[in-house]
């Protein structure tokens, strides 16, 4: 009897869906905080990507080593960048031992500010001419347009975040428009709406719901939801201000709350 054969997946994991300073806070002792629901336990904001073909990470931030052993992440084939805010990026020392198990550098992908940014401070891992084993060394690619990775077309979205463009990303696949991430942003200009314009999915911004300089609010996001007309969409970067109950009670049909640890499947046969 044969076995049959597994339909080819995309599955997302959100590793982190909280802010800066992640939830709980320290120092804080809010209802939030203290809270035992899982949800409200928010580490800096990350996805993974697993196609049958590769593996990628979005962002390494600073509890990336707590996210790669929660959700058991052994192995990496390419790394994309938002921007260089710490909360998105001091997690890059623990790309070594990604690169130990995949023995060699590792892609890593970004705007040219971004890159700049972080080999001005991992400058070590930019030499070529020396790798040494059991450190991070990685190869550098400046996205520009639309490239392919992993069978999957990638776009970036630049979106304002106060004094820096950031990307989100669209991921594509035989003309399906599978899942639009955009996780910092203080607004989302009328051309990213019309590219993402009725994306299956899409993971957003949504830091609280008082006003923020760079960040989306809640009714902002919920906004920019509507208005391409995802199929779903989930909040994510959250403070401490609510809880995920508590949020995500108030939402519209179709959006949601990211929380960590969440997964989402795309069939791709």
């Amino acid at each position: 009897m044969s076995t049959p054969l597994l339909r080819p997946k995309l599955i997302i994991t959100v590793l982190g869906s909280g802010t800066s300073q992640g939830v709980p806070m320290i120092g804080c002792h809010c209802p939030v905080c203290e809270s035992t629901d899982p949800r409200d336990k928010r580490t800096r904001s990350s996805i993974h990507l697993e196609t049958p073909q590769s593996r990628i990470l979005v962002d390494t931030t600073p509890d990336l080593r707590q996210q790669a052993l929660r959700e058991r992440l052994d192995e990496l084939d390419a790394v994309l960048f938002t921007h260089p805010h710490s909360d998105h990026l001091m997690g890059f020392d623990d790309l070594r031992r990604f690169c130990e198990i995949r023995g060699g550098p590792l892609p890593i992908y970004g705007s040219e500010q971004t890159l700049a940014q972080i080999q001005q401070t991992f400058f070590y891992a930019f030499n070529p001419r020396k790798i040494v084993p059991g450190y991070v060394h990685v190869l550098p690619h400046v996205v520009s347009g639309t490239f392919t990775l992993g069978g999957l077309e990638i776009t970036p979205l630049p979106v304002p975040h106060g004094a820096l463009s950031t990307n989100g990303y669209l991921f594509e696949r035989g003309g399906r428009k599978l899942l639009a991430y955009i996780s910092d942003c203080a607004a989302v200009p009328e051309p990213i709406r019309d590219r993402i314009a009725g994306v299956e999915v899409l993971i957003i911004d949504g830091l609280r719901e008082k006003e923020h300089p760079t960040h989306l609010t809640v009714g902002g996001a919920v906004a920019a939801a509507q208005a391409v007309r995802a199929g779903q969409s989930f909040l994510t970067h959250q403070t401490h201000e609510r809880t995920h109950l508590e949020r995500a009670r108030g939402l519209p049909d179709g959006i949601g709350v990211a929380y960590d640890g969440m997964k989402l499947e795309f069939d791709l046969s």
